[in-house]
């Protein structure tokens, strides 16, 4: 199990941006999961909605990316280098996250070739699918 210092040790990200709360399963170059606790007092629910808060999809696929980040930052050779978003595909949202929801994150490493890879994303609420995404990735400095 790996905390926020433990998680910043292996993404550049940091507070409000590092949004993955705790990696609890880790196979480096391989796979990751992790939990995101969404709170009311996020701060891009004071304008997403004021009358209805939702996370925004855009930043859920970026918990996911920073999940495939500490799988493929884990590896010995992609230590202090940083993994850039080199496409987002098939992005699928098909349920809201909400403050209170506790998202779980899982993304595998499908495909690897060099500096650029491909993650098969997956974020969850109460077991219900919320995204799927197919994430590609470049590491570099």
């Amino acid at each position: 199990m790996l905390g926020i210092k433990e998680i910043e040790e292996i993404i550049p990200h940091r507070h409000p941006f590092l949004l993955v709360d705790q990696i609890e399963e880790l196979v480096p170059g391989e796979r990751a999961v992790g939990y995101k606790c969404v709170t009311y007092h996020e701060e891009f629910f004071r304008g997403h909605f004021p009358q209805e808060p939702v996370m925004p999809g855009v930043l859920i696929i970026e918990a996911l990316a920073q999940t495939g980040a500490v799988a493929i930052l884990s590896l010995e050779e992609n230590k202090g280098k940083v993994a850039y978003f080199g496409a987002i595909n098939q992005a699928k949202f098909k349920q809201k996250v909400r403050p209170g929801d506790k998202l779980k994150l899982e993304c595998e490493i499908i495909r690897r070739k060099g500096p650029v890879g491909i993650g098969k994303a997956t974020a969850y609420v109460d077991g219900k699918t919320a995204v799927t995404a197919e994430l590609t990735f470049m590491v570099g400095q």
